[in-house]
């Protein structure tokens, strides 16, 4: 059981711990690995020293398993070792040298499974002292030296310096302790030579101390180049020259080379001699060499010769300084007697290339300048010598057009403005004088193309006319322009706003004229605003002093405060007095509000005319009884006449009294309402007050008590009331 449980576990820790292996045979695992380094890790050269990897694992069984050991130095593989051991790995370093320095770990590999151990420097100091060595110490000129420099039980990457004093003779980087080299010595006498090293153990490097120094004799060889020049004095320009260049003291006559040069131009070549002729000239260098080669050999005869000048070079001179298109100049070319030998009438100049130009003198030459730009160069010639000046570049000036003047921009009233002067042609520099009238205001010079600008000022229009400017290049042509021609703009002022119809004339339906005038320079931008709006009712620009803007058929909507403001090229804005509009009713309106008005006054006076006449129907019929007896004839009479004279029917309701007096007809409580038919009498009968009535009588109410009165009734129509 406890078996059981020991598998169990060790199973389950294999599943988590990457350093446990799990077989059909056995169980593991890697606990430690480490890497120590034996007697230190710090060391000096010579010492013993052992690199110790010790692995510590776990298993299940009493067989050790298969483990293999890795040593590394930095990222390299130094040593590999498998074992069946549960012993330490040893990796010995006898005789320890700074190429071990480095640093160093272990890994462990059992069945796949690895670990490694942490890093260990180990640190060798010293160095051996390196030794040189010559296959001989004394050597010829130019023969070849073969030296070796060892660094003695050093291993490793090892660069090797070998030098005399401080200067490095030759170097390399090898992989052994010793280093061969070849050189040569470039000159003779006793050489002292010495050899170094450096241990290179990426990242560090290790510098030995100096070898023994050796001393090399060098012995020049007998053999030598000769140089010969003739003549070997008083050498003048002109004169034959005879160059020698041989070897003395020549043993054999193999591999060998002479080289005869002039400065850096080489004459001529041979094996043994070297024969060259030449004219002597100031011009060219005078150093001569004779060079011998002879293998690895070389050596040089040189002489510098002095040849004495027969003239000067010559030099070419203008006059005058500047001259101008097809203006006259001279040229004057001249050269220094410089010897004895020459006479001044030897000497002959002309000019190349060939020119108009007329010569006046020996070395002068007259003429007009061309329209462009030449080249001249002097020629001196005199017994066979042949000298050239310096090229002389003439550049003949062009004189200046008529400048143009015009505005730069716009000229504005009041403000400052500049005035723009420029020719189209004309050499530079250009003086531009600005003039009003005749009165110099002011000088520009102008050196490159571009115009003169004068800023000015102006109160009147007509001052722009006054304005002139001159041009000059030279000291004789100063070319005058025209006077100034250009627009002025006057900034504008006095801006009003004129209203038509006028102002208490403005009616509805009229077409209004908003007119905006002003004084100044068209063209003229005019907006008319209504206060109380921020934008502008109409904006237009016009070539003239005023414009315009119509309102066609006016409402009670268009009354309001009405502005404008104008601006023109001046960007100066001004702006009108405020004009306020009150549009007034219509024509025809009012003609019907009068209408109407004079229907109501007429409505109401005939209406008070029919009451009146009501009232006095009702005052003559109060006396009336609904229950008073007519007498038959009477009754029709009247009935008849009311019939035939007026035809025209009124229902008028009439209320009547009770009087008190009355006995005989029994009345109702409450109101009698009657309803009389009345004629009107006809239409100039104003007098005629014979007329009859029909009473429609309603009794309401109850009989009245006894006692009370009927009205008294009477038998005759009452006198009409006026």
């Amino acid at each position: 059981m406890g078996l059981l449980l020991l598998l169990t576990s060790t199973l389950l820790s294999s599943y988590f711990h990457p350093g446990i292996m799990v077989d059909a045979q056995r169980i593991f695992t890697i606990r430690d690995i480490t890497l120590s380094i034996e007697p230190s890790t710090d060391v000096v050269r010579g010492t013993n020293v052992t690199v110790r990897c010790k692995a510590i694992v776990s298993s299940f069984g009493q067989e050790v398993l298969s483990r293999e050991y890795t040593i590394y130095k930095g990222n390299n593989k130094v040593y590999t070792k498998n074992s069946s051991t549960s012993e330490d790995l040893l990796y010995p370093l006898p005789d320890a040298r700074v190429s071990n320095t480095g640093k160093y770990h272990c890994r462990i590999n059992i069945k796949g499974e690895e670990m490694n151990s942490r890093v260990e420097k180990l640190t060798v100091t010293g160095l051996s002292k390196p030794v040189l060595h010559l296959d001989k110490d004394v050597f010829s000129e130019g023969e070849e030296i073969m030296a070796t420099c060892t660094a003695p039980g050093e291993t490793g990457s090892i660069f090797f310096y070998l030098h005399e004093g401080n200067n490095v003779l030759r170097e390399g980087l090898v992989n052994t302790n010793h280093f061969e080299t070849k050189f040569r010595f470039s000159r003779v006498g006793i050489h002292g030579i010495h050899c170094k090293y450096t241990v290179i153990t990426m990242p560090d490097s290790f510098m030995s101390n100096e070898s023994n120094i050796l001393s090399v004799s060098v012995e020049e060889l007998s053999i030598k180049p000769v140089l010969e020049i003739f003549p070997q004095t008083k050498i003048y320009e002109g004169d034959p020259l005879n160059i020698l260049c041989t070897i003395r003291n020549l043993a054999r006559p193999d591999n060998i080379h002479l080289y005869l040069s002039q400065g850096i131009k080489l004459l001529s070549s041979g094996n043994t001699k070297v024969n060259h002729s030449i004219v002597a000239l100031a011009s060219e260098p005078g150093d001569f060499e004779c060079r011998l080669e002879m293998g690895n050999v070389a050596k040089v005869a040189a002489k510098t010769v002095l040849v004495t000048e027969l003239f000067s070079v010559p030099t070419l001179t203008m006059s005058p300084a500047e001259v101008f298109q097809k203006e006259r100049m001279t040229l004057t070319c001249k050269s220094e007697i410089a010897s004895e030998r020459l006479n001044r009438g030897e000497l002959i100049y002309t000019l190349e290339p060939d020119s108009p130009l007329t010569p006046l003198a020996p070395g002068v030459f007259s003429g007009k300048a061309l329209l462009y730009d030449f080249n001249y160069t002097c020629v001196a010639k005199a017994k066979g010598i042949v000298k050239r000046s310096e090229t002389l570049t003439v550049c003949p000036k062009i004189s200046v057009s008529t400048p143009k003047i015009s505005v730069e921009g716009k000229a504005v009233l009041g403000q400052p403005f500049k005035i723009r002067c420029q020719s189209d042609v004309g050499s530079l520099p250009i003086n531009y004088t600005l003039l009003k009238g005749y009165d110099q205001l002011g000088t520009i010079s102008v050196r490159l193309p571009q115009p003169a600008l004068f800023t000015v000022t102006i109160t009147k229009p007509e001052e722009i006319k006054e304005y002139m400017c001159e041009a000059k290049n030279n000291h004789k042509n100063a070319p005058l322009s025209q006077r100034l021609n250009a627009t002025v703009i006057e900034p504008l002022m006095g801006l009003t706003l004129t209203v038509t119809p006028h102002l208490p004339e403005i009616s509805e339906g009229d077409h209004l004229y908003l007119i905006c005038g002003t004084k100044g320079t068209p063209p003229v931008t005019f907006k008319w605003y209504r206060v109380g709006k921020e934008q502008p009712l109409h904006t237009t620009t016009s070539e003239k002093n005023n414009t315009d803007y119509q309102v066609p058929n006016l409402s009670k909507a268009h009354s309001g405060t009405y502005y404008c403001e104008a601006v023109n090229h001046a960007n100066n804005i001004v702006r009108s007095e405020e004009v306020t509009i009150e549009v007034r009713l219509a024509l025809w309106k009012k003609a019907v509000i009068g209408g109407v008005c004079l229907l109501v006054v007429s409505v109401l006076v005939v209406g008070s005319v029919l009451y009146f006449r009501s009232k006095r129907v009702r005052v003559v019929r109060a006396a009336v009884s609904v229950w008073s007896e007519r007498p038959p004839e009477a009754a029709n009479d009247e009935e008849s006449s009311v019939v035939s004279s007026e035809p025209d029917v009124e229902y008028t309701e009439v209320v009547h009294p009770q009087p008190a007096g009355t006995a005989r007809v029994p009345l109702r409580k409450g109101t009698d309402t009657v309803y009389s038919e009345l004629k009107n009498p006809p239409h100039g009968a104003g007098d005629h007050h014979d007329y009859g009535s029909v009473v429609y009588a309603e009794l309401n109410g109850k009989q009245p008590e006894i006692g009370h009165h009927p009205p008294e009734v009477r038998n005759h129509l009452p006198v009409p009331v006026d």
